[in-house]
């Protein structure tokens, strides 16, 4: 029979990010993005998934009909005060299970190796803020610790919507209010959340995942009636999240979103993790500043990729290009020169290397 405490108990014990359980493999952790498996333990039955479904969802109605109805379930589980994101799912009609261990603690927010321009846009009285990238970039560590930085030194009404909630915030100075997606929680749909949030009173709504125009509507009529609106999408790049934003709308309407997101976009922050030298995970963020130049750009009928990057590398206003966070870490010692180099296209490689050796140069130059 599964143990399901003896396998959350070594996870937490021995710092994994993630557990994966799937028939006829032993219990397998995910270590600073290896997997490991735990050999002491046995290969898994189809009772033992039985089982583990059992144990999570322990005869939850509505999370057992969201399961039946869709062939799959994300939901959270708490144990031992350590929070669980969970994703059940079927693979040859068995369940399988993928659950993210989520730090009791949030590191605050000069620790992430973000720059203080992100922090600052939070103070916008409206507008739209993104952060993006792939999975596994780290988007919900930052997502959280701009809603902890927002609550400890605003006095503002933050409403959250999240699939599922993750950390659990206190109202500090701000009042926080979180809500869970999904059948049979506190709002059904994205959609609906952030609509209800137009009449809920509040002054920085945070949308846990935009995944479709509907939601994506909403968060721009809210920004657009006076409220900042912070989210996430599933992008690699600043320059690609404008395009997927676009794109959510039909040609004849891109005119429009296009002059809408010049306006009312005030920041998109595009997160990477890399391992580092000394095993820890290394953030590489992109940033884009609005100004003047990328507005006019995100304007333009046609917008160019290569145009809005290299308005991103070339800006004074806060920006922050690829390539100069990926020369940086470099340059701090904390990734190799052939990890900075596998970040970006081949046509970029001299870009790089002139960076580096122009803050080296500057570092150099501080040290006399």
């Amino acid at each position: 029979m599964i143990n399901m405490d003896k396998i959350l108990d070594l996870a937490i014990e021995k710092d994994a990010s993630d557990i994966h359980l799937i028939v006829e493999n032993k219990p397998i952790l995910r270590i600073r993005r290896e997997l490991v498996p735990i050999e002491e333990m046995d290969v898994l039955t189809v009772d033992d998934m039985n089982d583990m479904y059992d144990y999570l969802v322990r005869g939850n109605i509505d999370k057992d009909e969201v399961f039946n109805s869709t062939r799959k379930l994300d939901t959270s589980y708490e144990y031992k005060n350590v929070r669980l994101r969970v994703n059940i799912s079927l693979s040859n009609d068995i369940p399988l299970c993928t659950l993210r261990i989520i730090k009791s603690v949030l590191p605050p927010y000069e620790t992430l190796g973000l720059p203080d321009i992100i922090r600052r846009e939070t103070y916008q009285s409206q507008g739209l803020i993104l952060v993006t990238g792939k999975t596994n970039s780290g988007k919900t560590t930052t997502l959280n610790a701009l809603i902890n930085e927002i609550n400890e030194t605003q006095n503002k009404k933050i409403l959250t919507l999240e699939n599922p909630v993750e950390y659990r915030h206190h109202s500090k100075k701000s009042l926080i209010v979180q809500k869970e997606i999904g059948r049979g929680r506190d709002s059904l749909t994205f959609s609906d959340g952030v609509k209800n949030s137009l009449r809920e009173d509040c002054d920085i709504l945070v949308i846990g995942e935009i995944r479709d125009k509907v939601t994506m509507e909403a968060a721009i009529e809210m920004a657009e009636s006076g409220h900042l609106v912070i989210g996430t999408l599933h992008t690699k790049s600043c320059a690609e999240t404008i395009d997927r934003m676009i794109n959510f709308y039909e040609v004849r309407d891109q005119a429009s979103i296009k002059y809408l997101l010049s306006s009312l976009l005030k920041l998109v922050v595009s997160q990477r993790l890399l391992p580092g030298r000394t095993g820890d995970l290394v953030l590489i963020p992109e940033v884009m500043v609005v100004d003047n130049i990328i507005a006019g750009i995100i304007r333009k009928d046609k917008i160019s990729v290569s145009e809005i990057e290299d308005a991103i590398q070339s800006s004074d206003k806060g920006s922050i290009g690829l390539i100069n966070s990926i020369a940086r870490a470099f340059v701090d010692d904390k990734i190799t020169l052939d990890q900075a180099k596998s970040q970006i296209e081949e046509k970029n490689i001299e870009i790089l290397n002139r960076t580096i050796m122009q803050m080296k140069i500057r570092r150099d130059a501080g040290r006399q």
